[in-house]
């Protein structure tokens, strides 16, 4: 099976770093061909478009930075749809709106493909460490036939249901994702407040029943220090994924309380200043607002 990964950023490089170590033959695409120089020497063969790239593969799949890239590579002039046919999947890695997936989806099969969204949970650590997982929607017979290329990604691999479910499912844990950084940031301040030293406070946590893998490997951005830390999310990066949220939740007319309350923290991460730092960052608004700084 040859596969081709279009978006070579942090991720896509990842991604098709660990399908040439699964020993599958990758070609790919970036915007940027020097960022795929490392993925170049190690045996990635390199095509000219995202159509060259999907006509030159049986499975083809695109991990880009937002709904405005992914149209673009996707349905562009040179795009993924130019490219497709019978008999070849699809599978769209970034995080869009479910309806925006849907309607990709129906692009693709109306030039003779399938597609599947199949967005990831994690990040460039836990792709590395191998433990990234992985939400698929679509056809249930194109799901079997690449799941084994999507195990080679991460071990975690769940079908949700029909076009769309996947990326539901990626808003659902974003959501999930942020409201508890905010809710640590909160505790950490509030004991720290309270005289309990910062470092100690979040050790505490790490050892509480409140630890879970996105509190262990965020949590270095609560520590003295972690301003300095490269993010793995930026405060716009993952606030667009929240802003997603609440759009389908008025739209469907649930309450998501707490992840309203997490926007506005953002909000003021932006009003601060810090806006390129980690989005566990809101640490650093609950200390300044509490008179910690």
């Amino acid at each position: 099976m040859r596969l081709a990964v279009v978006g070579l950023g942090a991720m896509g490089a990842g991604i098709a770093a660990r399908l040439l170590d699964a020993g599958y033959e990758v070609a790919g695409w970036n915007r940027t061909k020097e960022k795929a120089r490392p993925l170049l020497d190690r045996g990635l063969d390199w095509t000219g478009s995202p159509a060259e790239a999907a006509a030159s593969a049986d499975v083809t799949l695109s991990m880009v930075t937002d709904a405005k890239a992914v149209e673009a590579v996707v349905l562009g002039e040179d795009g993924i749809v130019a490219g497709t046919g019978p008999g070849r999947v699809h599978v769209e890695m970034s995080t869009i709106h479910p309806e925006t997936s849907r309607r990709l989806a129906s692009a693709i099969a109306d030039a003779g493909g399938t597609m599947l969204d199949a967005p990831v949970s994690g990040s460039t650590t836990t792709l590395e460490a191998g433990e990234l997982s992985i939400m698929v929607g679509g056809d249930a017979d194109a799901f079997s036939r690449v799941e084994p290329v999507l195990r080679a990604i991460g071990p975690k691999v769940t079908h949700l249901g029909p076009s769309g479910s996947g990326h539901t499912m990626k808003v659902a844990v974003n959501l999930a994702l942020i409201t508890q950084i905010v809710n640590l940031g909160e505790a950490v301040a509030f004991a720290e407040r309270g005289g309990v030293e910062r470092g100690a406070a979040v050790e505490a946590m790490l050892h509480s029943v409140v630890a879970s893998p996105v509190i262990r490997y965020r949590s270095k951005f609560l520590l003295e220090g972690g301003l300095d830390e490269p993010p793995l999310a930026d405060v716009d990066f993952q606030q667009k994924d929240l802003t997603l949220a609440l759009e389908l939740a008025r739209g469907w007319g649930i309450p998501v309380p707490t992840a309203a309350a997490a926007n506005e923290l953002l909000n003021a991460a932006r009003g601060l200043g810090l806006r390129e730092h980690d989005f566990a960052v809101v640490h650093e608004v609950y200390r300044r607002l509490g008179g910690l700084v």
